[in-house]
């Protein structure tokens, strides 16, 4: 949702506010030797702020005037920076209160710890002051990490999207909320209503995104317009959340609710007669000091680039935050999102290569649909045993189902025979132009319907402290959850054979415009319990060496029960079949700092995923194992105004189901479709994340990655070859500049650009099956680029946006069925005004 002056944009411009000081004589603050810039002395300040009723304020901007050393509050009230030697005024702000001011003084020697601030409600003009202050990429802990640890702390990867990034970029779709994540990109657009996102070489499903640290089913494309930031955590998260994919996971974290009264109302448009009006408001109900709400709805329809394509969808995100007592807090979200589509399965592609068509012809029929309901409630209960233990508390439920109804993937396109005589002619390109004979480029259209159910229900408790052994120093994370699928698949019998449609020559042939009545084939009830234990502990050996370590002990309970029709009828239900699998997931990683401002780190981590699917006796699988290791160094560059990261790491996927060959000498007939540990992925690559605090009115952000993900063992498969549609190559920056004072203050203007290296989809080829028809398709790497410009006056704000202004064609291809071309060149535009 736009808002003219997001507050960590507002926290670094100048302003004139008013000061409300604490009367206190200067405080001499002394610290390890940690130069920053050459050799330079440092102070370290830390400090704890709270409300008028002793609750942790989390977010609070802490800086020091007149310079560029900055941070805000996590979420236990609690700070900490650092700044070369000399005398300071301390300033604490965050909106609605007044401001503290404190003076202090650095000198080498010891850190020390100030009193703690008691901010007030209201405001008292005394004096103007002018403050510069956010946290940096290392300086923000990610939610998702259940514990509040400093990345510079952390042997692993992280990344973070806020809140006035998104507002800038005017991002729709969860895509381009990723632009700014070097090595997360879109794999795959399957149906054109879900963006498949992938990591590191591994896909990031269902089980891999969160909303709010809640599992959250990414089937269709989530709302950002309710976000408050995107975060990342790569590598494994297997001793936090269980049997994660690898190579990371996605947390979607949504606005919360404040007690100033505020919001935004906006209205945003864009080429093919998209709209879509927003509104958010929060405040105190009816001004109390102890209940806090938050709404924020949206309504959006458009039609496509792609021809006879369009959406329609609903959202509301309401929540409320209940103070209940002093350390005792109580949050209420829940969400609802109807969504209505046509499916876009896209060009498909004619043995192997894609046709040379308009990017905007479509294949499916004018009447298919794809209609989602998605609902969840989450509930939050925070207790602060002491300042230094917290107990959390989580419960929540989501709801999903979906009704497809459409033509199937375009398959079995016409092969041109004169030329492509033989499956196996390569041709380059990779692109087929259209010709005779008059057969080539024929589809013959099936129809396909399915409806999809699911109930998922989480239980979660975590026990997050601090505490000594002697020498040690221990921040410590207990907890154990709970959660459950009940997962309902209706599946139709396909019509065949519905009619047929030329792909170079599309009025070539009447197009069928009634749907068709489908009768069901299957009902298949999948339920899911998994339970989980886990224990983690950041160990502070001394001051710059300190070890990560911990271990989660899974438990998983997956079943399966079919019912088949005949005649549309219920006609024989089966047993229900149950398979239990349980594992260890340890982590070790140890985090070495040089310098308060660097750190060193190398980590391991093992986790888990699920086969599905029988051995050649009908017995159920073992577990995929997968082993992590990781390395790598984040600086804090320029007095802490730059962050720049750099990570390597090996990822081994090991344990893999693939399916045994007739010619095996294992094979058994009497179950033919059985597989066997085979195979093993071994996916390898470096990050680099470069990441600016607000500077001069300039935001900058940028990223590189490398990544190489190949079959290391396999039974089908030839070893060394590539996985399907994994750029080698990411990259991608993004700058912003905001005219802070003259004629122009509050004009904004910015550049995004991403690169998505060359990649490859089609069918992998099996190099040990005799005439093997399967093939790639190799895609062409491209840049996107995108221009932005804003003005904000006073509540006003008016935004523009030019996306793809290169007008690049590439394609998202899933298989050699589901071939989606990009969004060609587009412009958006956002009027918005702060309330």
């Amino acid at each position: 949702m736009p808002r003219p002056l997001p507050l960590l944009l507002l926290l670094s411009l100048p302003l004139s506010l008013p000061i409300a000081k604490t009367a206190s004589a200067p405080i001499t603050l002394a610290a390890a030797n940690g130069p920053d810039d050459d050799a330079a002395p440092k102070g370290r300040v830390t400090g704890l702020v709270h409300d008028a009723q002793g609750r942790p304020m989390e977010g609070v901007s802490v800086a020091l005037k007149g310079t560029y050393h900055g941070t805000a509050t996590d979420a236990n009230g609690q700070f900490r920076l650092t700044a070369p030697e000399g005398n300071y005024q301390l300033v604490v702000s965050s909106l609605g209160y007044d401001l503290q001011e404190m003076a202090v003084r650095v000198v080498a020697g010891q850190t020390a710890t100030l009193p703690a601030f008691a901010l007030v409600a209201g405001s008292q003009a005394l004096q103007e002051v002018t403050i510069n202050g956010s946290r940096s990429l290392n300086e923000r802990p990610v939610a998702v990490g259940k514990m509040a640890i400093a990345p510079l702390d952390l042997p692993q990867s992280t990344a973070t999207v806020e809140r006035q990034v998104l507002e800038q970029q005017q991002v729709v779709r969860l895509s381009d909320a990723l632009a700014n994540v070097n090595g997360v990109y879109v794999s795959g657009n399957t149906g054109g209503y879900q963006q498949e996102i992938s990591g590191r070489g591994f896909t990031f499903g269902s089980s891999n995104t969160f909303k709010n640290g809640v599992r959250y089913n990414n089937s269709i494309l989530p709302e950002t317009s309710s976000l408050e930031r995107l975060e990342v955590l790569k590598g494994s998260a297997a001793i936090l959340y269980g049997n994660v994919a690898a190579g990371g996971i996605l947390n979607l974290v949504t606005k919360k609710p404040r007690f100033e009264s505020g919001g935004s109302l906006a209205l945003r448009a864009g080429s093919y007669d998209f709209y879509k009006p927003m509104l958010d408001v929060y405040g105190a109900i009816n001004g109390s000091e102890h209940v806090a709400f938050r709404v924020n709805t949206t309504y959006e329809n458009g039609r496509s680039f792609r021809d006879g394509v369009k959406g329609e969808r609903f959202y509301v995100n309401p929540s409320l935050l209940f103070k209940v007592g002093a350390k005792t807090d109580f949050l209420l979200e829940g969400d609802y999102l109807n969504d209505n589509r046509t499916p876009d399965f896209g060009l498909g592609a004619i043995n192997y290569r894609i046709a040379d068509v308009p990017r905007s012809r479509t294949l499916n029929t004018d009447w298919a649909n794809i209609a989602t309901q998605q609902k969840s409630a989450t509930a939050t209960l925070t207790h602060r045993l002491t300042d230094e233990w917290q107990l959390r508390g989580v419960a929540a439920y989501q709801g999903f189902s979906s009704n497809l109804r459409s033509a199937v993937r375009p398959t079995t396109i016409r092969d041109r025979v004169d030329i492509f005589a033989g499956v196996n002619k390569q041709v380059e390109p990779n692109k087929i132009l259209s010709g005779s004979p008059a057969l080539y480029g024929n589809l013959v259209r099936s129809l396909q319907a399915t409806d999809s159910n699911e109930d998922y229900f989480l239980g979660q408790l975590d026990l997050t402290g601090q505490l000594r052994t002697g020498v040690l120093s221990h921040t410590l994370l207990v907890g154990v959850d709970a959660d459950k699928y009940n997962t309902v698949n209706v599946a139709y019998n396909r019509v065949a054979n519905y009619d047929s449609i030329n792909v170079f020559e599309p009025r070539r042939y009447a197009e069928r415009t009634s749907q068709p009545g489908f009768s069901r084939n299957t009902r298949t009830f999948s339920p899911i319990r998994r339970v989980g234990v886990y224990v983690q502990d950041l160990i502070g050996i001394t001051d710059n060496l300190k070890l990560l370590a911990g271990v989660r002990y899974s438990y998983q309970e997956t079943g399966s029960q079919q019912l088949s029709y005949k005649n549309g009828q219920p006609d024989q239900l089966g047993e229900l079949s149950k398979s239990t699998d349980d594992a260890f997931s340890p982590r070790v990683g140890l985090v070495y700092q040089p310098l308060k401002t660097m750190s060193v780190f190398a980590s391991y981590a093992n986790s888990f995923n699920l086969n599905t699917g029988t051995d050649n006796t009908g017995q159920s699988l073992s577990p995929t194992l997968v082993d992590q290791y990781e390395l790598g160094v984040k600086k804090e560059l320029l007095d802490g105004r730059l962050s720049a990261n750099i990570t390597a790491y090996q990822i081994v996927n090991g344990n893999l189901a693939q399916t045994i060959l007739s010619d095996a000498a294992n094979y058994n007939p009497t179950f033919p479709n059985a597989r066997e540990l085979a195979g093993e992925v071994t996916s390898r690559g470096v990050e680099l994340d470069v990441q600016s605090k607000p500077l001069n009115g300039w935001t900058v952000l940028a990223g590189y990655s490398y990544n190489r993900t190949t079959y290391t063992r396999s039974n089908i498969y030839t070893v060394g070859s590539l996985l399907r549609y994994n750029p080698a190559h990411t990259a991608n920056a993004t700058a912003f500049y905001t005219v802070e004072q003259g004629s122009f203050r509050g004009l904004t203007a910015g550049l995004t650009a991403l690169y998505i290296g060359e990649r490859q989809a089609g069918r992998s080829t099996r190099g040990n099956v005799a005439n093997d028809q399967y093939r790639l398709i190799q895609l062409a790497g491209y840049t996107q680029l995108d221009a932005s410009v804003g003005y904000t006056l006073d509540r006003l704000s008016l935004q523009l946006k030019l996306s793809n202004v290169l007008n690049q064609l590439s394609y998202n291809v899933h298989d050699d069925n589901s071939v989606n071309p990009i969004a060609p060149r587009q412009f958006m535009t956002t009027l918005s005004y702060r309330l």
